[in-house]
């Protein structure tokens, strides 16, 4: 799936984009499951708008963006299980992890059409700090992403800067790292975008008249112990490959030594 100069470009640049990790049967399962959720949700009337708030775009426009978002999808549907253990992400990421992986929860972000929600610049470590850096980010494309609709878009070896000071932990300030300086990852459904968490990215909100949906899997090591006891889903620990080294008890430890 990937050779040895993919894993080296993740490690110097802190992203890679992975090419027709899932065929087209399997993007449609995955997009049935998605609509399946949000029809679910809205009859348990725990549907709602998920959309970032803050001052890094104007407040009338952020009035009108929508992001519909839910944790833990493999809970919810066997096709994100699959998908979280597929044997063509299993080969990426025991190659830029290492044999042991850990998935630590997922996660389904759709964009609506014309209206679908921004993301300011950011890392992921504020929402769940660790200590060897080991966590990633595996975004699952089910449908063609682009500048239009709001792909992904990163800043190419930013991950080397460590942690940085954000807004109320959730982003960067948006003047001093704009949306425009990242790198668009444009790309087809079925791709796969890996990136680590202290990898700085962000998105445009989608103002084509097509829906972006991702579902994202965040993985690590599971010898990469987590700094502050945050971010707990029911459905972290899954082993994807290899072992738990730390199964020393009669539960996995999953909380800061």
């Amino acid at each position: 799936m990937i050779q040895s100069r993919d894993a080296e470009f993740y490690k110097e640049n802190g992203y890679l984009l992975v090419k027709g990790v899932f065929n087209q049967q399997e993007v449609a399962e995955m997009r049935e499951a998605v609509e399946k959720i949000i029809t679910r949700a809205a009859q348990s009337k725990s549907d709602g708008n998920h959309a970032w708030q803050g001052d890094f775009l104007p407040k009338e426009e952020l009035k009108k963006l929508v992001l519909k978002g839910f944790h833990d999808v493999h809970y919810h549907d066997a096709a994100f299980t699959r998908a979280a253990v597929h044997s063509r992400m299993r080969e990426v990421l025991t190659q830029i992890i290492g044999p042991n992986v850990q998935l630590h929860h997922s996660k389904m972000l759709v964009k609506p059409p014309e209206v679908g929600a921004a993301f300011p610049m950011h890392q992921d470590y504020p929402y769940f700090p660790h200590e060897k850096h080991t966590m990633l980010a595996a975004s699952v494309h089910l449908d063609d992403a682009d500048e239009q609709n709001g792909c992904l878009r990163v800043i190419p070896g930013s991950h080397r800067e460590g942690t940085l000071p954000h807004v109320g932990t959730y982003y960067l300030n948006h003047k001093q790292y704009p949306i425009t300086d990242g790198t668009p990852c444009v790309a087809e459904a079925g791709d796969v975008l890996f990136f680590n968490y202290l990898t700085i990215h962000g998105s445009e909100p989608n103002r084509s008249v097509r829906t972006r949906r991702n579902v994202l899997f965040q993985y690590r090591d599971p010898s990469d112990f987590p700094t502050d006891n945050v971010h707990f889903d029911w459905g972290m620990g899954l082993m994807v490959a290899g072992e738990n080294p730390h199964f020393t008890k009669v539960k996995p430890e999953y909380t800061i030594k």
